[in-house]
């Protein structure tokens, strides 16, 4: 028991790595709630593109600080993220252009542009790599603190606009014939996408940020299909993924983003494969009484 004990207390016998948890499972939490509303609309590859997008605006951020990773990342990201949705929306708007155009264009430029960014700094490599893949240990109060002012933002805009969101995801028809303003709520999602990206950026970076909006979310659509049970699975799977991610990248000396990801695609493996067993059994037995059902009857008849 007390190895039990001591294997969890361990880690958090540091102050800057209790922040570290928070922060992870904060993200995990919120990044999972807004990753099921990517999920359900299809907005997996405009999630990674914006993830990609914010890179200019955390570009001139570092350059602006001397070099430095600091809180006010969170301040050139979140402009560039907002920045990057309403391009995307406007390009979009009316079927001006088809989305995933729209959204290839808006990333490679964004992108090329925050690297064009940072390689103007003498010596970038070190905190290039913080930001496209995270540094949970070097969160501050400050940034804790702005990541839930930000994540609590998110939650806040979901629980009053839920019925809104639902609607628009599931149902375009009945959304016009309410004459809801589809337009507005699709940009203020996508919005809070880059809202949710940018809270989480400090711990787990670009690269790997897509994972926390989509496979907690896709894991919890194999379990159910009504959204708010959808959303409910998601944070907790979010969540647990960030503890254990945390403690594996503790005791492997593994970077915490990618330790994350793989829990939480672990978790998926798993889920997925029992579903598919699961659905493959009954199946059979389904099969297997149709038959018996038939022979009965054949039996019967004769």
């Amino acid at each position: 028991m007390d190895a039990i004990l001591n294997f969890f207390a361990e880690p958090l016998s540091y102050t800057f790595i209790q922040r570290g948890l928070l922060a992870l499972i904060l993200v995990g939490g919120i990044s999972s709630v807004i990753g099921c509303f990517v999920v359900v609309r299809g907005l997996s590859f405009f999630g990674d593109a914006l993830a990609h997008s914010v890179l200019p605006g955390v570009a001139l951020s570092y350059t602006a600080a001397g070099g430095a990773v600091g809180s006010n990342l969170f301040v050139g990201g979140l402009g560039a993220g907002i920045l990057s949705a309403l391009v995307i929306a406007f390009l979009t708007r009316n079927d001006r252009l088809k989305e995933d155009t729209a959204v290839g264009l808006v990333f490679v430029t964004m992108f090329a542009l925050g690297i064009a960014i940072i390689s103007t700094q003498g010596s970038y490599s070190i905190d290039l790599a913080h930001i496209l893949f995270g540094s949970i240990n070097g969160i501050s109060p400050s940034d804790l603190q702005t990541m839930f002012v930000l994540g609590g933002l998110v939650l806040l805009v979901i629980a009053i606009f839920y019925k809104q969101f639902l609607i628009i995801s599931f149902d375009l028809s009945l959304a016009h014939t309410l004459k809801l303003p589809v337009e507005r709520l699709r940009v203020l999602l996508l919005i809070l996408i880059a809202v949710t990206i940018v809270a989480s950026l400090q711990a787990v970076g670009i690269a790997l940020m897509l994972a926390l909006l989509i496979t907690p979310a896709a894991t919890a659509r194999l379990l159910t299909q009504r959204l708010h049970h959808m959303i409910i699975c998601a944070t907790f799977i979010g969540i647990l993924s960030g503890i254990a991610g945390f403690y594996l990248s503790y005791y492997l000396d593994v970077p915490s983003g990618a330790s994350i990801v793989l829990t939480m695609s672990t978790l998926f493996a798993v889920v997925f494969s029992l579903k598919s067993i699961w659905v493959w059994l009954a199946t059979l037995i389904d099969t297997t009484e149709n038959e018996e059902s038939h022979n009965m009857k054949r039996s019967e008849a004769l």
